[in-house]
């Protein structure tokens, strides 16, 4: 018998995914402008779970789960993310400046953005990815330089997730 934890993993991991909005004109150019100011470096589109993901237990693989496309919109990396970010907290060798990729897939239903739920506005969560040793401050810049259209676009895709 699985103790709670488990049957609770067990739950979490055979969830389905977020439902992304059906696409528009504005979202697939939104889209377009996610890969091409540099986005998808970090916040990539698409994972493959490897060949024998664990279903709770060491040695049965779960069939449901392995070789299976997730559209995380994360590299579930570790990356510098600046000092405006920075919340003073080491966790093993990350650092206080550091964070694992937030995947983006459901975005569109949250109401509050970052690892510390700072702001509900979707702007303002990509402009302070930009400080001083953020990894992301070229993209933050390539946003900032797109026409009003362009990041209306880009933010009307990050809501389709």
């Amino acid at each position: 018998m699985l103790s709670d934890i488990e049957a609770f993993a067990d739950f979490m991991r055979m969830l389905a995914p977020p439902t992304p909005a059906p696409a528009t004109a504005s979202t697939q150019h939104g889209n377009s402008l996610f890969v091409g100011i540099g986005c998808s470096l970090c916040h990539t589109p698409a994972l493959t779970t490897g060949n024998a993901m664990a279903s709770g237990s060491a040695t049965l693989p779960s069939a449901a789960l392995s070789r299976q496309q997730a559209n995380l919109f994360s590299d579930l990396l570790v990356h510098h993310m600046g000092s405006r970010l920075a919340d003073g907290i080491t966790q093993g060798a990350a650092g206080p400046d550091e964070f694992r990729t937030a995947p983006l897939w459901g975005v569109g239903e949250r109401v509050f953005f970052l690892h510390d739920g700072r702001t509900s506005d979707i702007v303002m969560a990509i402009l302070d990815h930009a400080s001083e040793g953020s990894e992301a401050n070229q993209i933050v810049q390539n946003f900032q330089e797109l026409s009003a259209a362009d990041q209306q676009d880009l933010i009307n895709f990050l809501r389709s997730l």
